[in-house]
């Protein structure tokens, strides 16, 4: 387990706006609540919370990677408009103590749905 530092920050603050998250024509996920997390030089990630997702559309995978920072994720395909989008949602349901805000929540490959702010 690694801590961030100044040598690799990690920043997590709720973000003002209302962040949607859609599959084509079908919205995944819409909230208030988002957490936008900033690693590093890595672009800015929207962690949207779980109850703020329509988890009907999606579907638990095999796969598990490793961040030194926040732990093992786990991942979700995405079900939707008869086609799926594998392994498009990842999340730390049980994180590093560092990264404990994220628990409960969702992020999800802007190469595979459309993450927008609105409002």
């Amino acid at each position: 387990m690694k801590l961030p530092g100044p040598d690799h920050p990690i920043t997590i603050t709720p973000n003002p706006r209302r962040v949607r998250v859609t599959a084509g024509d079908i919205v995944i996920a819409e909230t208030s609540k988002a957490l936008t997390l900033k690693e590093a030089k890595y672009p800015a990630v929207q962690y949207v919370p779980r109850e703020d997702a329509n988890m009907a559309l999606l579907e638990r995978t095999d796969r598990i990677t490793h961040c030194p920072y926040k732990g093992d994720a786990n991942y979700y395909s995405v079900k939707a408009d008869g086609k799926t989008l594998d392994n498009a949602i990842w999340t730390y349901e049980t994180p590093f103590p560092a990264m404990t805000e994220i628990s409960g929540h969702l992020a999800f490959y802007p190469d595979k749905v459309k993450i927008e702010e609105v409002g």
